[in-house]
């Protein structure tokens, strides 16, 4: 394995404008006019906060804007678009989540929050994805 694939992680999820999966299941609209697409080769970022997505891929997915924010990279700080209602389904788990919509034509990133709420943790060793227990003293649920 070269150092340049050791550690990284990369995955196939798909994002779906909750927003129309919402109006398609009160019949407004026909379910074949929810927007959604399927991403591969997604690198999982532990150093994003979030869902990082491309500008063509939040158009396409017709998302809308939530708000405006400033963002640390490695360049320094910069104003990005935070988009509401990507619904993220990834190894059998899904959830709501915001998107920061990335620079230029950059590829998606998926970050720890996602992860963390979905229940999936990397495994570094084998360059994978696991997906944590739901039921059992095993779950990765806590309230505490």
């Amino acid at each position: 394995m070269s150092t340049e694939q050791m550690g990284k992680i990369l995955t196939t999820l798909t994002i779906t404008n909750r927003a129309d999966q919402i109006l398609a299941a009160r019949q407004v609209i026909p379910p074949e006019d929810v927007r959604s697409l399927t991403l591969k080769n997604v690198l999982v970022d532990t150093g994003a906060t979030t869902l990082c997505l491309p500008a063509a891929a939040i158009a396409q997915l017709g998302l809308d804007l939530l708000r405006e924010v400033e963002v640390s990279t490695a360049v320094g700080l910069s104003k990005a678009r935070i988009f509401q209602d990507a619904h993220l389904s990834l190894l059998g788990r899904e959830g709501n989540f915001e998107c920061l919509e990335l620079p230029g034509g950059q590829n998606a990133l998926l970050g720890v929050i996602p992860l963390e709420a979905l229940g999936i943790e990397l495994d570094l060793q084998n360059q994978t994805l696991k997906v944590l227990p739901e039921t059992s003293v095993d779950t990765y649920l806590t309230i505490l």
